[in-house]
């Protein structure tokens, strides 16, 4: 395989903590006309957006993905912390007259959330093409959640221009209608998503959850704590993938994202269904343990030792191919 390009959102999450509780503040009476200020201990800018939290994990890996994305005026330190990781920004667009995506998260002492979720210029993605890369069939890209009518467009791009790739909808499902997804999953090589996104895009195509499992070459349904499952359509086989132990539950956010950088990683390395999905499920787990979707890190001969300590030797990690496993 010769590039790995991420597509996808790009974004700040400002993460805030009210020392309090949310409902002590609030007059059930008045809700028609609520005016509520919560001063807050702390509040931390973290980088994220599903795009930078998938390439962050393939670069922690030892690949050098290619991110096409938009960010805004605010984007110049994430796009130099993103090279130092070895992340390719070439397709990056800044748009000057906005703001990067931001995500601001006030959590209250009882784990209760207010979010505001401002998209920015993440709504520029809809202009931006593959079409200048010259993808061809040993790329793979990944169409993770950004606007919609992106997603549908770089799904179009790579079926024209023979590329695989892996469609992810995400958070994006409840946003998409029937024909976008179908749209997506035209000619897609890999499909992916938790269950319950799986019923959402069934209810949204009118198609059932066993005909969507069939809609794609290789087929992947996570359930959090509970693992995943893949399927594999092209020798009916089904593998059922155990979750990785986590040292310490701190922050799932960004489990998801983290999980598919490992098993595109592991795809792209040649490696069995069943290991590049345990090597995904051991990506989740690091990101599970830190505070944020890009704060932990590790080397790859790190990431080969515990995987041997927690699923056993796995020669493919260190001896894998550069052909991918799904020509």
């Amino acid at each position: 395989m010769r590039r790995i390009i991420v597509t996808g959102s790009l974004a700040y999450d400002y993460i805030m903590v009210f020392p309090g509780s949310f409902q002590d503040h609030i007059v059930p009476e008045m809700l028609h006309k609520l005016t509520v200020s919560f001063l807050v201990d702390t509040m931390r800018r973290m980088r994220g957006g599903v795009a930078g939290n998938i390439a962050y994990t393939l670069a922690l890996l030892g690949e050098r993905p290619l991110v096409l994305a938009s960010a805004g005026q605010d984007f110049g330190e994430y796009r130099a912390w993103m090279e130092r990781q070895g992340i390719d920004t070439s397709g990056i667009v800044e748009v000057a007259e906005d703001f990067t995506a931001s995500c601001f998260i006030n959590t209250d002492r009882n784990n209760n959330q207010i979010v505001a979720f401002y998209p920015g210029a993440a709504s520029y993605s809809r202009h931006l093409s593959l079409e200048q890369l010259n993808l061809g069939p040993d790329d793979m890209v990944i169409i993770s959640p950004t606007d919609p009518e992106a997603m549908v467009r770089h799904a179009d791009e790579c079926r024209r221009m023979g590329a695989m790739f892996v469609f992810d909808p995400g958070k994006q499902t409840p946003r998409l209608s029937g024909e976008q997804i179908l749209a997506g999953l035209h000619g897609a090589t890999v499909l992916v998503g938790n269950d319950y996104e799986f019923a959402m895009m069934a209810q949204a195509t009118g198609r059932s959850v066993e005909a969507l499992l069939q809609a794609a070459p290789v087929t992947v349904v996570t359930r959090g704590e509970h693992g995943s499952t893949i399927y594999d359509q092209r020798c009916h086989e089904v593998y059922d993938v155990p979750p990785a132990p986590v040292e310490r539950v701190v922050d799932p956010t960004g489990a998801g994202d983290a999980y598919l950088g490992g098993l595109v990683f592991g795809l792209a390395r040649g490696m069995p269904l069943p290991v590049a999905g345990r090597v995904a499920a051991l990506a989740a787990s690091y990101a599970i343990e830190r505070r944020g979707c890009q704060e932990h890190s590790y080397t790859p001969d790190e990431f080969a030792a515990r995987y041997e300590r927690v699923f056993g030797r796995a020669p493919e990690l260190t001896q894998g191919s550069t052909v991918s496993s799904l020509r």
